[in-house]
């Protein structure tokens, strides 16, 4: 059996979109970053609908290199053909939505990576493990490009593979147009057309627009093109007719467009064509792979089509299996399908990076506390940074690069250690409530405007504490819920996630209902965090209920953490054995009782940087052997 379902071969290039619609490209003031190119595009695509994925490029040895490497793996995508390039640079695309018909762009492209695949970038091996292969016409461009494209055409047809051409005719990227032009679609090039042709008979399935077809038969008139095509190549052919859809012709071309197989279509609002194509390629290599049959092919294609020319950016637009099924389902309840705000949470949460399964988080964040430790130390505030700084190195201790640790920091107070750890592959949570806050506000670093949160990275996620109860007077819950679901746009908007942590009992008294009363507030308002972080509730039924108005609002929710309140550490084994029964409580966040009593005797200078790192690490290892063994003890009771 294949490892692989499908490799694609050719562009890879760093996105740079502009944030601003409506202007043009000159006027963009700010740019939002993804993996592009068309290949690059599809193996994504692919693989969020199911397929076993793979791309063979070139990327520079360089930031954007990594990130189209890492990207490509929180997408699923197997990177084993990606190659560094130690001498060129990544490409690059400046690209901008003016208005639903003019989406200029910029290739840079000059001797960039990907356009030095050679044939010794083909691993026979590694194409012998896919059942597919799928090209795109830019790399027939060149001749070093070609040839490594011919070869893995070669190698998979001798192991019986599917192969599939996607046109993707630029003319810029031939050589025809100016840097100017990137947006242009088709001129006329008889070289072009001869070299497209020279390659057809490789192919089982050729996809493209009419205009795409014009190049590569020849002729404007698309069904005289369609025969040319065919005359030298018994592959399937897909023409893409834009809002009409899409036809597909398995044997002879007949006179008219119309008389080809099709697919259900779906009229959307068009915000954005760029990439439109590779999701509806995606979809139909979904369909192709998977033995739809055409029309059912081109259903997947049509639909990943429409999410693509509703969204902004390209591999960010398209659908996971889960989101298109969901989208069947449900139809089109609003033609502009970003402004579907179900729609858009499934889009959200089943297309997030990085799965936790298990959270063990040193909760740092701490601000008040750590003020007042200073106080009675009598030493000055500007020690918690430092502090913190420690924290971190005892986090990074324990987790040893582990998955399924995490810290919370804050960026007021902790700056430095929240810096030193992006990139640690820690999962990094960040507060932004004013400490003791209630009604709730937030730090004055975010702005009146929430604005603060475009400066985060994405790997930050929004922590917010909010102490709401069910008996606040109508006027508290007012601001309180005000408050959080602009947070929550607001980090939606700056695609970032977001946990909401609850404490009723610090506001009055609580049984088996409150917690779940108050999350079922939130959902009721529209916020659905990507975590929840709860009290340890001392009862069974207090975390089924949680838990159940959890599952029965948000399905893909990311799970819960167990929040420490300072309790000894005997008291949170306890609390874990009764959370740990529950599949969607992933762990704890703890902070107190890892660093209460080292900051203490630090801050007073009774401990060294070595000594408080070691007591934390300890304390925080321990911790972590609690949860894991309560986590295994109540699995073993479901399991017996």
């Amino acid at each position: 059996m294949s490892k692989l379902d499908l490799i694609t071969i050719g562009r890879s290039s760093v996105d740079l979109y502009g944030a601003q619609v409506g202007g043009r490209l000159e006027d963009m003031a700010s740019f939002n970053k993804y993996i592009g190119g068309s290949p690059t595009n599809i193996a994504a695509g692919t693989a969020r609908l199911g397929l076993k994925s793979a791309l063979i490029t070139r990327v520079g040895d360089e930031h954007m290199g990594r990130f189209i490497r890492e990207q490509l793996l929180r997408e699923g995508v197997d990177v084993r053909g990606v190659k560094t390039d130690p001498k060129r640079l990544t490409a690059l695309v400046l690209l901008g939505i003016r208005d639903e018909h003019q989406f200029p762009l910029i290739f840079y492209r000059e001797n960039c990576a990907d356009m030095a695949l050679c044939e010794d970038d083909i691993d026979p091996a590694f194409i012998a493990e896919s059942r597919s292969v799928c090209v795109t016409g830019t790399h027939l461009s060149h001749p070093n490009t070609e040839a490594a494209v011919l070869k893995a055409l070669r190698l998979a047809r001798e192991n019986g593979a599917k192969t599939a051409l996607d046109i993707d005719y630029r003319p810029n990227l031939w050589g025809l147009a100016g840097h100017g032009d990137g947006e242009s679609r088709y001129i006329e090039s008889a070289a072009v057309t001869a070299k497209l042709q020279s390659t057809l008979h490789w192919f089982d399935l050729i996809v493209g627009t009419e205009e795409e077809f014009h190049i590569a038969g020849g002729s404007t008139d698309t069904v005289e093109a369609l025969k040319a095509v065919r005359k030298v190549s018994q592959a399937v052919l897909v023409c893409k007719r834009g809002p009409m859809g899409a036809v597909v012709f398995e044997g002879d071309v007949p006179d008219s467009l119309d008389k080809g197989q099709t697919g259900p279509g779906f009229p959307i609002e068009v915000f954005n064509v760029l990439g439109a194509g590779d999701g509806f390629m995606s979809g139909l290599l979904k369909g192709w792979l998977t033995g739809a049959d055409w029309p059912t092919a081109l259903k997947y294609a049509n639909a990943c089509g429409a999410f693509a020319v509703s969204r902004h950016g390209c591999t960010p637009a398209y659908p996971s299996w889960e989101e298109l099924q969901y989208f069947y389902r449900t139809g089109i309840r609003n033609k502009a399908l970003r402004k579907d705000e179900a729609l858009e949470q499934v889009h959200w949460s089943t297309n997030r990076d990085r799965e936790w399964p298990e959270m063990r988080v040193f909760a740092f964040d701490h601000r008040m506390q750590l003020e007042a430790m200073c106080d009675e130390a009598g030493v000055s505030h500007d020690r918690i940074g430092d502090f913190k700084k420690l924290c971190l190195k005892a986090a990074l201790e324990v987790s040893g690069g582990q998955p399924g640790y995490g810290i919370l920091c804050d960026g007021r107070l902790g700056r430095d250690a929240l810096y030193q750890a992006s990139g640690s592959g820690l999962w990094i949570g960040r507060p932004v409530e004013w400490p003791g806050s209630r009604p709730l506000t937030l730090e004055p670093e975010l702005g009146i405007d929430f604005g603060g949160l475009s400066e985060w990275p994405l790997e930050n996620v929004v922590k917010v504490l909010c102490f709401y109860h069910p008996d606040d007077t109508a006027e508290m819950k007012a601001e309180q819920e005000a408050t959080v679901k602009r947070l929550f746009t607001a980090a939606r908007r700056n695609r970032l996630e977001m946990l909401l942590e609850i404490i009723p009992s610090k506001v009055g008294p609580t049984d088996d209902d409150t917690a779940a009363t108050i999350i079922q507030r939130f959902y009721d308002i529209g916020v659905y965090p990507d975590w929840w972080k709860l009290e340890p509730m001392k009862t069974e039924a207090a975390w089924a209920n949680a838990c159940d108005t959890i599952s029965h609002n948000d399905p893909y929710t990311r799970g819960i953490v167990v929040l420490g309140l300072d309790a000894p550490a005997a008291e949170l084994e306890a609390s874990f054995k009764t959370a740990a029964s529950f599949d969607l409580v992933k762990g704890f966040a703890v902070g107190r009782t890892i660093f209460g009593e080292a900051a203490r005797q630090w801050l007073a200078g009774a401990l060294s940087d070595e000594d408080a790192i070691a007591d934390m690490a300890r304390r925080y290892r321990d911790l972590a052997s609690v949860w894991d063994l309560a986590r295994g003890g109540a699995r073993e009771l479901k399991s017996a």
